[in-house]
């Protein structure tokens, strides 16, 4: 997946449409260390942007993982939650947390492309 969008949060959407994927930047797993629990949202759930909607838990620590987008959840990354360790193999491809059917698309212009991201880590 390229042409990723990256929250300050350290999540990242990809656009498919009118449904987004979502999960948590390469930065943010590297962060954490080895992933050992996901726990994600039901699918149907109406979330806003900014709202906390995961947790994943590692060897280090426990994080939120907030959406960066609005929608309602219309699927969900099942392997990541029996296998959590693909989080930390895959994060910005295969280790995808959610998809969401977005209500508000504009909300994707106050998300930052891959450059302006990889100068905000930096930081």
């Amino acid at each position: 997946m390229n042409d990723l969008r990256y929250s300050e949060e350290h999540e990242w959407v990809a656009v498919g449409g009118a449904v987004a994927t979502v999960g948590i930047s390469d930065f943010a797993q590297e962060q954490l260390g080895d992933v050992v629990f996901v726990e994600l949202p039901a699918v149907g759930t109406e979330v806003s942007a900014g709202e906390q909607i995961a947790v994943v838990e590692s060897v280090k620590a426990a994080s939120e993982v907030f959406t960066p987008v609005s929608g309602e959840i219309v699927e969900i990354n099942a392997a990541i939650v029996e296998e959590p360790a693909g989080v930390n193999g895959d994060a910005e491809g295969e280790g995808w947390f959610f998809k969401i059917k977005l209500s508000d698309p504009s909300e994707l212009d106050g998300l930052m492309d891959a450059k302006t991201y990889a100068a905000f880590i930096k930081e």
